[in-house]
């Protein structure tokens, strides 16, 4: 029991800087200047001789979490659950689609000699931004079929979304993905080399690398996107009750996810570009988002002003 005790005390553990400055196992990570160091991370465990990917396993309870959240808020505004539920059913299948296909179009150099590999997942290759696509186009067509106010449901369903993105990042963590370039902030992090895929180290992390170590550091931009999610998610449910047209939370969701996700973007090593381009497709699309909801906000704003017996939405 004692040893079993020590073991576990070993994989967690708070350390002097000193003694993170040494040669790393494959499955540590650290961050130096919190003095954390993490042994032996596993990326999967067994079931019955079953591998089960932690990847895989986070993103799905934080489908579960979205999900659970968004019929709390159906509760709570006096709308029938069930609907929830049965979105719920459509939205993943779809999202797991069109994350799936965004990320091989635009890292189609790499899958056209490898066609088996579109159909692996258990290493990463989910991008949000296909997934999320794939959930607002769900909405409109479900909306349409069961003549429901897709603007109503989506403001419903979309602090579910980013909370499911915020826990789904740590699907990430796991797998040594979705990391930035160097940096040496109080935040960075080491991963070593052979725990990563070797497209995702840039030039200029290749060029931090310490003479006789077998690590990188980077930015943790996974922890960056979920604390800016949470930040997100908490304006969200503050806001809530101050709405002023159905759709509103949605603007939220567009203009704040796309404003952080275009900074975060730009220190990432692993952008997807637009073919024959040197543009970041995620950058674009985020820019595009924030954009959209700016306008969108202001135009339904003014239009609200100009029909004083408009009647106001019910509050959350």
């Amino acid at each position: 029991m004692c040893r079993i005790r020590e073991r576990e005390a070993r994989r967690s553990r708070i350390v002097p800087r000193k003694e993170i400055n040494i040669m790393m196992n494959a499955g540590d990570i650290a961050f130096p200047h919190l003095g954390i160091y993490l042994e032996n991370v596993p990326r999967s465990f067994s079931v019955f001789g079953f591998e089960i990917a932690f990847y895989g396993l986070i993103i799905g309870i934080g489908v579960l979490a979205g999900i659970l959240m968004a019929v709390h808020q159906a509760k709570v505004t006096g709308e029938n659950p069930d609907m929830i539920w049965d979105f719920a059913i459509y939205a993943v299948i779809f999202s797991v689609i069109g994350a799936r296909i965004y990320y091989v179009v635009f890292a189609w150099d790499y899958y056209k000699d490898n066609l088996l590999s579109i159909f692996n997942t258990r290493n990463g290759g989910m991008a949000i931004y296909g997934g999320v696509i794939g959930a607002f186009l769900t909405l409109f067509i479900y909306c349409r079929i069961k003549k429901i106010n897709p603007f109503r449901l989506g403001d419903l369903c979309v602090p579910g979304l980013i909370l499911g993105q915020i826990i789904g990042r740590w699907g990430n963590f796991m797998n040594r993905e979705v990391f930035g370039d160097y940096t040496d902030n109080f935040l960075a992090m080491r991963l070593p080399i052979e725990a990563v895929r070797s497209r995702d180290i840039s030039e200029n992390v290749a060029a931090h690398i310490i003479d006789g170590t077998n690590y990188i550091q980077v930015h943790p931009t996974f922890l960056y996107e979920s604390l800016w999610n949470l930040m997100i998610l908490i304006l969200m449910l503050v806001y809530r009750k101050h709405k002023k047209f159905e759709g509103e939370i949605c603007l939220l969701y567009f203009g704040g996810y796309g404003l952080g996700r275009f900074w975060i973007e730009g220190i990432r090593t692993d952008t997807l570009f637009i073919p024959g381009t040197t543009l970041a497709v995620s950058q674009v699309l985020s820019l595009c988002m924030v954009i959209f909801a700016v306008v969108t906000d202001v135009v339904v704003r003014i239009r609200l002003e100009k029909q004083p017996k408009v009647e106001k939405i019910k509050n959350f």
